[in-house]
């Protein structure tokens, strides 16, 4: 007994002076799984690749098919379908945002004691001000609103309306910034508050590249190496792909100047899978952004830091993006309460594979009493998730015929992964097999959805490329997942999907994207006389009545005493 409360008293003075990590987490913009180097590409990734090597690469990892889904579950730690954004991205036209009684990951790690900024693309909503990043948690913000804009000019378009779009914090800075590519821009940033940074505090920096987003642009350096590659897509998402990987290896170094980076945790991830219309790969895996199949869900990821014991390691373990908001804000000694009910879990253990959280030896003060403590080593665990709701999209066309006796309308876009199966409803997107690489063009499988058909089964672990469809020949397992499926839906709030709102047009707004609903107020209060002259005529009326009817009484009380006897 003496033994097990000196160990906890350890334990409990080593919690209380543990160094918060810094949190250095890093996205790509539709990077494809077969686009880093150590997955066998012809794109060179050596600072992707040493930093993988060094830590744990995530092998089992899932996001979702496209960006907005990604960081919303990302920086809640909850499924769409539990935010109401089950269907598409947040359009710069839409009065649309991640909903603001979700406090985000910033929020929490904010409330942790962390100094936290915002670098690179934001694309969660700017229709009103609190949706901005420096209103959900960050204390700077430099970047983009939207989901892309030109690399060197910073302006987008949506539905013909063209805009600017960049901000340090609320402010327009176009002018000051044009022509810098924005990778290299992001990075240099970064790199600021970086040294600007109070080592006192830990460190949140949130680096959300738009490579290699569309505009396919790219400084020449960085094509030079690429010269076999014949197809330009391919050639120039290459060099984008070089630009970043450098510019990730200059953020580190800014780190490591600073003396942070022995205290700092890196996760690195791509938001959905590779757009292969745009220079993507994501062979072997099926399909591409914005699908359901493997190649547009499973994601390149992993893990590098001096926290991590067991270094150099793969993980196959199930982990999905909404994984993130718990187990970065446990490992930030941060609290989860006045959280919405979460969908992610806390993974900290399953990646950390080796983790020694007390070692108290014969040195300590406990030897005094002669009482020999020993040490207590906690081992990886087997993932914490063994189910991930890829997404259930209500508002998606629906595909095939109703399913007789289903407990779930299988025409709906779903798709669900449960142990080793994984199953797919409704219309999940292209599934061919596309390779852009030089290596293999003749590899290509095309494939086109037969117009009844709307249930796959596969079995994931051992069909890992999606080649099999096992719904025909499992059906009692098609059965429990639509099941599961079902029960999911149940727990679901109804999709928003707000039409196009063109008071968000940038002419209105000095030629920037950025919030708008203020100005709409100003617009409703400039209409409001019409109300305003209804009111006064009602008012107007009122006092006339009430007047008529004092002169009324006024007029019989008159009467009244002229007939009375004197």
């Amino acid at each position: 007994m003496i033994r097990i409360a000196f160990a906890i008293l350890c334990f409990a003075t080593t919690v209380r002076t543990k160094r918060q990590p810094n949190i250095l987490f890093i996205i790509a913009d539709d990077y494809g799984y077969n686009d880093i180097g150590y997955h066998g590409s012809e794109i060179k990734t050596p600072v992707l690749d040493r930093l993988a090597a060094g830590g744990v690469k995530l092998e089992n990892y899932y996001v979702q098919p496209i960006c907005s889904p990604t960081r919303s579950q990302l920086m809640t730690g909850r499924y769409q379908i539990h935010t109401g954004i089950q269907h598409g991205i947040f359009w710069p036209l839409q009065q649309n945002g991640l909903p603001l009684q979700d406090p985000t990951l910033a929020d929490k790690l904010r409330e942790a004691g962390y100094s936290t900024h915002a670098v690179g693309k934001w694309h969660l909503g700017f229709f009103k001000e609190e949706y901005l990043p420096t209103n959900r948690g960050f204390d700077t913000f430099f970047g983009i609103l939207n989901g892309k804009a030109d690399h060197y000019q910073y302006n987008d378009s949506a539905m013909g309306i063209n805009g600017l779009d960049l901000r340090d914090g609320i402010q327009r800075v176009n002018n000051e910034y044009r022509g810098q590519y924005s990778t290299n821009l992001y990075s240099k940033k970064a790199v600021e508050i970086v040294d600007k940074h109070d080592s006192e505090k830990p460190l949140f920096m949130y680096l959300s590249f738009q490579a290699v987003h569309l505009p396919l642009q790219v400084p020449e350096k960085y094509l030079k190496q690429y010269g076999d590659i014949k197809d330009m897509n391919r050639r120039v998402y290459a060099g984008m792909t070089s630009a970043m990987d450098e510019a990730i290896g200059d953020v580190v170094k800014s780190f490591e100047s600073k003396g942070l980076w022995q205290d700092t945790l890196l996760v690195f991830t791509t938001d959905n899978g590779g757009q292969v219309l745009y220079g993507g790969d994501n062979w072997p895996l099926r399909g591409w952004k914005g699908s359901l199949w493997e190649g547009g869900i499973k994601a390149v990821g992993f893990v590098h830091g001096q926290m991590i014991k067991k270094k150099g390691t793969i993980s196959k373990e199930l982990i999905h993006v909404s994984d993130w908001f718990p187990t970065l804000i446990n490992l930030a000694d941060g609290s989860l309460k006045r959280t919405n009910p979460l969908d992610g879990v806390d993974q900290w253990r399953t990646i950390s594979l080796q983790n020694n959280l007390i070692q108290c030896s014969r040195d300590s003060i406990f030897q005094m009493w002669n009482v020999t403590l020993y040490s207590f080593t906690f081992y990886g665990e087997q993932s914490q998730r063994k189910t991930i709701l890829h997404n259930i999209d209500p508002l998606m066309s629906h595909a095939g015929e109703r399913k007789s006796g289903k407990q779930f309308d299988a025409r709906e876009r779903a798709a669900l992964r449960h142990n080793e199966w994984k199953i797919i409803t409704g219309d999940p997107g292209n599934g061919s097999w596309i390779y852009t690489s030089t290596r293999g063009q003749n590899q290509n499988k095309l494939y086109e959805r037969p117009n009844d058909k709307n249930i796959w089964l596969f079995n994931i672990e051992n069909d890992p490329y999606e080649k099999h469809d096992l719904s025909t020949k499992r059906p009692e397992v098609v059965f429990d997942l639509l099941e599961m499926l079902a029960n999911f839906a149940l727990t679901s709030v109804p999709c928003f999907y707000p039409e196009n709102d063109f008071m968000a047009d940038p002419k209105y707004h000095e030629g920037y994207w950025g919030p708008w609903i203020h100005t709409q107020v100003i617009t409703e209060e400039l209409s409001r006389p019409s109300y305003t002259k209804t009111f006064r005529y009602s008012l107007l009326s009122i006092i006339i009545l009430v007047l008529y009817c004092l002169y009324y009484r006024y007029m019989k009380r008159k009467r009244s005493h002229k007939s009375s006897p004197c």
